[in-house]
């Protein structure tokens, strides 16, 4: 079965490949449609409203099944004003590259002694066709919780800026000086459960 992802992010594209290849389903990307992909407003109240919002209009546009995701980043202990939420990549306005988020993140982190324990709250929607719909904000979905530190690690991912200040709760390492892992990709299995359930795969 092909299904198309509706992300214009390629590294979201390649972690998902990656997941689902013991399910032996095939993912094809927004630039594999060869068409004009629709400008989407995401302005859902929570991360399952937008991928319910993306999902709907990539599947009218292309009428293939296809899903999409969506995130909101959530600190402990900050101002409501400075929650990232839904808009993690955008502030006040404006939507920023990956080194402007690290170079804003780093600071935020900074303001509370250089450590913020945070956690994404995924959502995932899923269409088929107009009679089967399947939606998801479980808790599985979510990644476990991280440190967001001000110091960013050297490397860097296209795609995922925030890996670079994440550190693991448990070793008080890099996500990116432990052995295959990310603080994107801890949430892996959640995804997978999701597809295995909604296509009894």
């Amino acid at each position: 079965m092909e299904i198309l992802f509706g992300t214009s992010n390629p590294a979201k594209l390649a972690a998902m490949r990656k997941a689902v290849v013991p399910l032996g389903i095939k993912i094809a990307g927004l630039k594999d449609m060869n068409r004009p992909v629709p400008a989407i407003e995401e302005n859902g109240a929570d991360p399952l409203e937008n991928a319910q919002i993306k999902a709907t209009a990539f599947y009218r546009a292309f009428h293939m099944p296809v899903f999409s995701c969506d995130s909101g980043l959530y600190f402990e202990g900050i101002e409501d004003s400075l929650q990232p939420g839904t808009h993690v990549r955008r502030v006040n306005g404006k939507e920023l590259t990956d080194e402007e988020m690290i170079g804003y993140y780093s600071k935020l982190a900074l303001k509370y002694n250089g450590r913020l324990v945070g956690r994404y709250i995924n959502a995932i929607c899923l269409i088929l066709d107009e009679e089967h719909i399947y939606c998801s904000m479980d808790e599985s979905l979510g990644t476990e919780p991280f440190l967001l530190v001000g110091t960013p690690h050297e490397k860097r991912v296209p795609g995922f800026p925030l890996d670079a200040l994440s550190v693991d709760l448990k070793t008080n390492k890099y996500y990116y000086d432990l052995p295959d892992r990310t603080v994107a990709e801890s949430d892996v299995d959640g995804f997978v459960d999701f597809f295995i359930k909604s296509l009894n795969c």
